[in-house]
């Protein structure tokens, strides 16, 4: 064996070295961009993982791209648990990170600790996600102090759509902008290790990022943020009727998976699927 060989063997059966909370924020000192999507089922999972993505949501998006709802809203606790199970049988390496769904963590800081406490223990997350910004500060101290780790997440925050009325961009007024820079410094504070930033001004954002210690996950939010995160199927092509400016396909898998399905379905029926050699 050269000295090649033995340097690809020894680096093939190194164990790896699994993204932490503590990673994410030393590659912001280091200004080395996080990679970040949204998984929903072991196999999507696996894929992503060994491809390197630093860090895999499970976000309540789950009710738009696996349930078929128009929201996130109608996403339950057990469904996040169930997915989150699935996801993290699949991951090897990357940070998963839990999305606590609407109604669990808006009653009271001891339920949202509570909720947390069971994506952790039950689901196998490494870290929950939890949108808003002072209103949920006292949850994610009391859930930072006990040894949960938690992402926070500001601008346009879906479960708030019904508040809100649309998915237009948030922070273009000095107002809501002030108030947005306020609640991501106050998060930090009460522990949170990192920030999703969605659809603000990229300005906003850059103010942020440069205002934290913690690293800023942007959607929508500009290339100043210290990472991205896309939902998966946004990004390779599987939705098609979904097209805000801040998704970027890489692919289209929408068309390419229905040419291999008509295909299969011809074979069926012109006798060419299964082969003699494809029987037993």
């Amino acid at each position: 064996m050269n000295i090649s060989d033995k340097h690809d063997a020894e680096h093939q059966s190194a164990p790896l070295k699994r993204v932490t909370t503590r990673r994410l924020q030393d590659m912001k000192k280091k200004q080395k961009k996080i990679s970040c999507l949204t998984a929903y089922d072991a196999l999507i999972a696996r894929i992503i993982d060994e491809a390197g993505i630093d860090l895999i949501l499970v976000g309540d998006s789950l009710g738009n791209v696996v349930q078929g709802h128009e929201t996130t809203i109608p996403v339950t606790l057990e469904d996040i648990i169930y997915h989150t199970k699935a996801v993290v049988r699949g991951v090897q390496r990357a940070l998963v990170v839990a999305d606590m769904p609407f109604m669990s963590y808006q009653i009271s800081p001891e339920e949202a600790f509570r909720n947390a406490g069971r994506l952790m223990k039950e689901a196998g997350a490494s870290a929950v996600k939890i949108e808003g910004g002072h209103r949920v500060a006292e949850a994610v101290r009391k859930m930072t102090e006990a040894g949960i780790p938690v992402m926070a997440h500001l601008g346009l925050t879906p479960q708030s759509i019904n508040q809100f009325g649309s998915y237009r961009p948030r922070g273009e007024s000095e107002q809501e902008a002030e108030e947005i820079m306020k609640d991501a410094l106050e998060l930090e504070q009460a522990g949170a290790f990192a920030i999703v930033l969605e659809k603000i001004p990229m300005q906003l954002a850059q103010k942020i990022t440069s205002s934290l210690m913690i690293p800023t996950i942007g959607i929508g939010a500009g290339p100043y943020c210290d990472g991205q995160i896309l939902v998966y199927s946004d990004m390779v092509g599987l939705t098609i009727d979904f097209s805000p400016r801040f998704v970027r396909r890489y692919d289209n898998l929408q068309e390419r998976i229905s040419h291999s399905v008509d295909s299969y379905i011809q074979d069926i029926r012109n006798c060419n699927f299964p082969s003699v050699d494809e029987s037993y």
